[in-house]
């Protein structure tokens, strides 16, 4: 029997991604922005398409069909529909979309019918389907999840019309429950606090969300009162008379100003305790939904178990509290869960709905550990750094584990790059800086003089899976680091009286656990299980340095400095490594010790290259 191989792409909207899979198989994923050093790129996914049919060697005459992840007309009826109701509000905005829309989004077929012709050697197109957008989240989350049964909650900004939906997925179908349609958005809500404190929107959310525990939740009334309407059973309604998304280019107005005592704070101006208290209530709110939300869900179905997708389950805070009050036995949340991830539940609903293709549910997830981008070998490697002139030593794996546990005890930042780049926002411990978390200078440090970013912003811990409980209040697995959970007791360190009495970003360099480098100022952590069955590498260092210093934990941080994407090829990851202040590089087998390095003369004009997030 032939393989039917299916493409979905995500595109024109922000982070385009590609996915290819064979007989409901994963094989490659990867977002265009690694390709093209582009943060969040929402161009036609080129380089990624190109990089999924070269994983398969196939070529996109191969192609059973191409599905993309949103109904652009629906889209539209949305605009106008919305550009209507609050007209002539909004005619700026509506002027700045339109040409885009007339030009690109509208006729988007005819758009992807010549992108792929222009791919394809006999210059025809593939077969084109279109998914729904939020239709695209749940199969992206439901369909790789380890479950027979779930619900399936689907929480982002905006769609065609959905904002927040619910499913039942069951077997190989997805039944819609209900939808909570635009403009009322949890995701469109905390976008507006995150332009408000001063963010980039779509991309400094979860800056908001690391921001939240220096802060008190002091507007947490006011946000209710003025802001949202939220029911008991978590469905909610936005008072439009505070923002401006619907109809403007901003996402707050004068009154939401006047509300909260002044204009939105000036990107990279010094952020006050206001901000702080401003991102603790949002959050707060945010994570009130969500377990409203959940408790319904469950209630309305009895099943079990829930699977969570869009932007907003990024918010690892909320989904650890979906999973500390014990309303499911498992959660599952796609480790792509914004938009990028729309490419693979595009491909898994149109293999599953479309074609009504048997589904069978593998018990540890379907995502391979969302390693699904490129890979090099170690001769590729080496052919690179030599061309580069670089210095390094090419051990066996198990001494190089030896050796790197040594160089990490003592205290160094090293850059970590082996096996398949990951699938979505994460740097799982395939494109990874890492460090000793035991080490109390190592997070100013990893934030200062290698990721070149704001000073307050947390850590995660990567702890092998089977130690997760000896330092964290989690009983389940999170491969993807999308659950954050308190750290034990036992290994916290209590506060004095002085220490307490302290406010905001004074409480930064207080240690809070025998971790301090992953323990953020609210006794959690953003925690990483490493599976020896998904990175055997990474599983295999993390063993060897808890036998060499008792401790199963790193601190782990995406591979990349700030405002731009994580590192992709071996040349990506030097260019980084002599950039910033890094003392070690990892390519697969190959290790490189700064100081070996051939001298560079130091030039930070690099710095402008990418936009700040």
């Amino acid at each position: 029997m032939q393989s039917e191989y299916i493409l979905g792409i995500s595109a024109y909207y922000h982070d385009s991604a590609a996915c290819l899979i064979k007989d409901g198989e994963i094989l490659a994923a990867a977002q265009e922005e690694r390709f093209t050093r582009k943060k969040h790129d929402s161009r036609f996914p080129k380089n990624a398409i190109l990089y999924c049919l070269s994983e398969a060697n196939i070529s996109v005459d191969d192609l059973d069909c191409v599905v993309f992840y949103d109904k652009p007309l629906v889209k539209f009826e949305r605009l106008l529909e919305t550009y209507l109701s609050y007209a002539p509000k909004g005619l700026l905005s509506f002027f700045a979309a339109m040409p885009v829309w007339l030009k690109e989004k509208l006729f988007l077929k005819s758009t992807l019918k010549k992108e792929f012709s222009a791919l394809s050697a006999h210059k025809k197109s593939p077969k084109l389907l279109f998914t729904e957008h939020h239709q695209a989240h749940a199969a992206s989350t439901f369909f790789v999840s380890p479950y027979e049964k779930a619900i399936v909650l689907c929480l982002d900004g905006v769609g065609e019309w959905a904002t927040t939906s619910a499913w039942i997925g069951d077997g190989n179908r997805l039944k819609p429950l209900w939808e909570i349609d635009f403009p009322h958005s949890i995701g469109l809500l905390y976008s507006a606090f995150t332009y408000y404190t001063g963010f980039k929107v779509n991309s400094g959310e979860y800056k908001v969300m690391g921001l939240a525990p220096y802060g008190e939740p002091k507007y947490v009334d006011l946000i209710y009162k003025h802001l949202i309407d939220l029911k008991e059973d978590g469905t909610f309604r936005l008072n439009m008379d505070y923002f401006n998304y619907a109809q403007g280019l901003t996402m707050t107005n004068e009154k939401f100003h006047k509300l909260f005592g002044g204009p939105p704070r000036k990107s990279e101006s010094t952020l006050t305790q206001k901000e702080m208290d401003l991102a603790r209530s949002v959050q707060e709110v945010t994570e009130e939904v969500m377990l409203r939300l959940a408790k319904t869900a469950k209630k309305e179905t009895g099943i079990n178990n829930i699977c969570l997708s869009g932007g907003v389950a990024l918010n690892c805070v909320a989904n650890g509290k979906i999973l500390k009050a014990g309303i499911f036995n498992e959660v599952f949340i796609q480790p792509a869960a914004g938009d990028a991830g729309g490419a693979l539940g595009a491909a898994l609903a149109a293999y599953y709905e479309y074609k009504n293709k048997p589904r069978k549910v593998n018990p540890l997830d379907a995502m391979k550990g969302s390693y699904l981008g490129p890979k090099y070998s170690n001769d590729e490697i080496k052919k690179r750094l030599d061309s580069a002139g670089a210095k390094y030593t090419l051990y066996d794996s198990d001494t190089l584990h030896d050796q790197l546990s040594k160089i990490l005890a003592e205290g160094n930042v090293v850059g970590y790059f082996q096996g398949r780049m990951e699938f979505g926002p994460r740097a799982l411990g395939g494109r990874s800086i890492i460090g000793d978390p035991r080490n109390q200078k190592m997070q100013s440090v990893m934030n200062l003089k290698i990721k070149y970013r704001e000073s307050f912003r947390p850590f995660a811990p990567a702890v092998l899976a089977e130690h997760v409980s000896d330092y964290f209040d989690i009983k389940s697995k999170s491969p993807y680091m999308l659950i954050v959970a308190d750290v034990l007791e036992k290994h916290r360190i209590q506060m004095t009286e002085e220490q307490q009495k302290l406010f905001g970003i004074e409480k930064l360099n207080v240690p809070r656990s025998s971790l301090p480098a992953i323990t953020h100022v609210d006794y959690s952590a953003r925690i990483q299980t490493v599976h020896k069955e998904t990175n055997p590498k990474f599983y295999s260092l993390l063993t060897k340095f808890h036998q060499l210093t008792g401790c199963p934990v790193l601190v782990n941080t995406s591979f990349n400095v700030r405002g731009e994407p994580i590192v992709s090829t071996p040349e990506d990851a030097y260019r980084c490594f002599m950039r910033t202040e890094m003392d070690y590089l990892v390519l697969e087998d190959c290790l490189l010790s700064k100081k070996d390095q051939p001298e560079v003369e130091k030039d930070d004009s690099w710095k402008n290259e990418f936009e700040l997030d």
